[in-house]
């Protein structure tokens, strides 16, 4: 036993110092859990903020202000005043996103209980600020213009309040670097042992090894080991430094069990990973086939789309797959503080499904080098 594990030792010391010396690799995970996490959090936010806006107020009534003094920061910038004449020429040089015309007379056919158009301009290149946008202008605008000829009612017998659970403020930031940081565990733990076999064949090393007095159980179990040492260290890295230092995203569950969780799902993972780098002979072949895998893999564990939204058939299908259980592990830990009490089902689930695939990808690499 002594034997076996001094083996796998050596081993994984290779595979880590194969891994240093490939700079572009290494940079590319460096990057991939620093970098890319959070530019994934910050500029793929949903939220609206510093929108460029401008009023051509044609009324100047005391209504029309009081909707021009509506918009404000974070929300949008400070509002501008331009003549009508300006709309096309700025629009078009990109100053501003959103221009609102108050027709003159605005407040007087309004009190007289008349229908009054206001003219909205969206710049529709920016399509994200366009699309959310464009409904919070018309809605901050009938809110401003009913509570400025707001009458006294008698008060409702019910009032509704609204609260929003682990995520008060609607931060998009939150959802968006958790969602990179799993992600990044999924792909890169496929990537890493794929490759690092892939490496092996295309080098001509993975001979000398079969020519030493090495098993198949050995040789997997170090890249195993390999792959998880440095996807477990960045990990720890992109959680207490990018997520909670550089993003201020509040972890609301427990740490440890979500690395226990990630550690269960990377034994998943890395057998895919071996399993497509035996059945490939060649780096370009194992690039098509991750791009087949992986994608799927993301696209429909629940990460991107709500996991309901999928038809019935494909939800029973993605229950065989650890990243979909994975996905739902490490939401529940750091977004809702669920304990293991609540995850343990899923928690057992990536282990028997690892357990499978570990054996399956040890038969089909022992055929192979057989």
């Amino acid at each position: 036993m002594k034997k076996h594990i001094r083996v796998i030792y050596r081993l994984f010391l290779k595979e880590l110092l194969t891994l240093l010396r490939d700079k572009i690799m290494f940079i590319f995970i460096i990057y991939s859990f620093s970098v890319a996490i959070y530019l994934g959090a910050v500029e793929s936010s949903t939220e609206l903020n510093n929108a460029p806006i401008a009023f051509v107020d044609e009324d100047r009534s005391a209504l029309s202000q009081r909707i021009i003094d509506s918009f404000y920061k974070p929300r949008f910038m400070t509002p501008q005043m331009i003549s009508y004449d300006e709309i096309d020429k700025r629009m078009d040089a990109g100053v501003y996103t959103f221009v609102v015309v108050i027709p003159n007379g605005f407040e007087r056919d309004i009190l007289r209980g008349r229908s009054v158009d206001v003219q909205l301009n969206i710049d529709a290149t920016r399509m994200l600020q366009a699309g959310i946008g464009g409904g919070y202008v018309v809605a901050i605008i009938n809110q401003e213009v009913s509570t400025f000829f707001a009458k006294p009612e008698i008060a409702p017998q019910i009032d509704l309040v609204t609260s929003y659970k682990y995520n008060p403020n609607l931060e998009s930031s939150w959802f968006g670097s958790i969602n990179e940081l799993i992600s990044n565990i999924l792909m890169f733990s496929i990537l890493l042992a794929g490759a690092s076999l892939m490496r092996e064949k295309e080098h001509g090393t993975i001979e000398h090894l079969l020519v030493m007095p090495l098993n198949a159980l050995e040789i997997m179990a170090a890249k195993i080991a390999s792959t998880l040492f440095v996807i477990m260290t960045c990990v720890v890295f992109s959680i207490f430094v990018v997520v909670e230092i550089f993003l201020s995203v509040p972890i609301i569950g427990s740490i440890p069990l979500f690395l226990f969780g990630t550690f269960l799902v990377l034994f998943s993972t890395t057998s895919m990973g071996i399993f497509m780098g035996t059945i490939t002979k060649s780096m370009p072949q194992f690039g098509m086939m991750f791009i087949l895998v992986v994608l799927p893999l993301l696209m429909l564990s629940g990460g991107v789309t709500p996991y309901e939204s999928m038809p019935e058939i494909l939800q029973y299908v993605m229950y065989l797959s650890p990243t979909t259980h994975f996905m739902e592990v490490a939401q529940a830990i750091l977004f809702r503080g669920a304990g293991l009490e609540m995850i343990w089902l899923d928690l057992m689930a990536i282990l028997l499904i690892g357990l499978f695939f570990f054996a399956f990808a040890l038969l089909t690499f022992k055929r192979s080098i057989e």
